[in-house]
């Protein structure tokens, strides 16, 4: 397992609050809960903060070795037998394809590793052309009773880099939950958990203005909630034209999503909250919306290229009288 950067803010030996953070699945992870003592938030922290360790090198897709990797290589032939979280992972991601008719697929894989944000690289129209074919989420057969995978053509690649991180943060708050935590919040760049309320009051969670680091957009009052954020300030670089190539892509053109810069989710967990923020963000404000409108418990907060706001039902103020 890879060295943890393990920051730890020393309190009393009252009941108190502990702050852990590290870096793991190429982000910054946050966790900060109520704890009794040293000794219990010691514990605790070192092991929500390996989970997310576990995780990456089980469904890195960049790492040789990963479950992931594994799949990728092997599931072409036939159906690979993998593990319940890799299973339970693929079925919520397709579950989530299903829901938004395509709009998220972890098989972008097949197109996404051509680009390269850090060399400010992105493919070729023919090298998009080429690859688009393998961007199916159908072409990836799970077998429940077995609980395997199975690829229809060679040369898929699936990437949960867009859910796996949710998952992720919901293995951490099981964690937390089962040392007896009440009070908590653990994030994991873009993907967070609220365990139950700030102790009388709630949590305070900002919806960063996507074109300026330091400032919120706006700040929602949440307890014993799920959110997820995808926006197109995550990795980026601005090409030749003047347009910003970003991470999320279109399952259907393989190129970056125009139209919006943001997308935030709150649900019960982040799995969920986790892939449908993509899906939103591939589908636009419109059918974003219409999507999540259908869906129960699930909120939307959606900012557009004219940096203008949509947000669901269920964050709309109630209208006095």
């Amino acid at each position: 397992m890879a060295a943890m950067g393990l920051v730890f803010v020393p309190m009393s030996a009252s009941a108190e609050w502990y702050r852990f953070s590290d870096t793991a699945m190429t982000t910054p992870i946050e966790l900060e809960f109520w704890a009794e003592d040293d000794e219990l938030a010691n514990r605790v922290g070192k092991e929500v903060l390996a989970v997310f360790h576990q995780v990456d090198e089980q469904m890195s897709r960049y790492r040789e070795e990963s479950e992931v990797s594994r799949l990728n290589r092997n599931a072409p032939d036939g159906p690979v037998e993998v593990s319940d979280g890799l299973f339970e992972v693929i079925e919520k991601a397709r579950e989530v394809s299903l829901l938004s008719q395509g709009a998220f697929d972890i098989t972008f894989g097949s197109v996404g590793y051509l680009y390269d944000f850090r060399a400010g690289k992105k493919p070729t129209d023919e090298e998009l052309r080429s690859g688009l074919p393998r961007v199916n989420f159908r072409d990836v057969i799970l077998d429940e009773d077995d609980q395997t995978v199975e690829y229809r053509q060679a040369g898929i690649l699936v990437d949960l880099g867009g859910i796996a991180k949710g998952y992720a943060v919901d293995l951490g708050i099981e964690r937390l939950v089962s040392f007896g935590i009440r009070h908590a919040r653990l994030s994991a760049g873009g993907d967070m958990r609220l365990l139950g309320d700030k102790r009388g009051r709630p949590w305070y969670v900002g919806i960063r203005d996507p074109r300026s680091e330091g400032r919120n957009a706006v700040v929602l009052p949440l307890e014993d909630v799920a959110v997820s954020t995808s926006g197109d300030y995550e990795r980026f670089f601005v090409d030749e034209a003047g347009e910003r190539v970003h991470h999320i892509l279109s399952p259907e053109t393989g190129k970056s999503v125009q139209g919006v810069q943001s997308v935030t989710i709150i649900g019960e967990d982040a799995l969920t909250t986790d892939g449908l923020s993509t899906a939103v963000f591939v589908l636009g404000p419109k059918k974003g919306l219409e999507m999540i409108e259908r869906l129960k418990g699930i909120d939307v907060v959606v900012i557009d290229d004219q940096r203008m706001m949509h947000v669901s039902e269920g964050l709309v103020p109630p209208q006095s009288d």
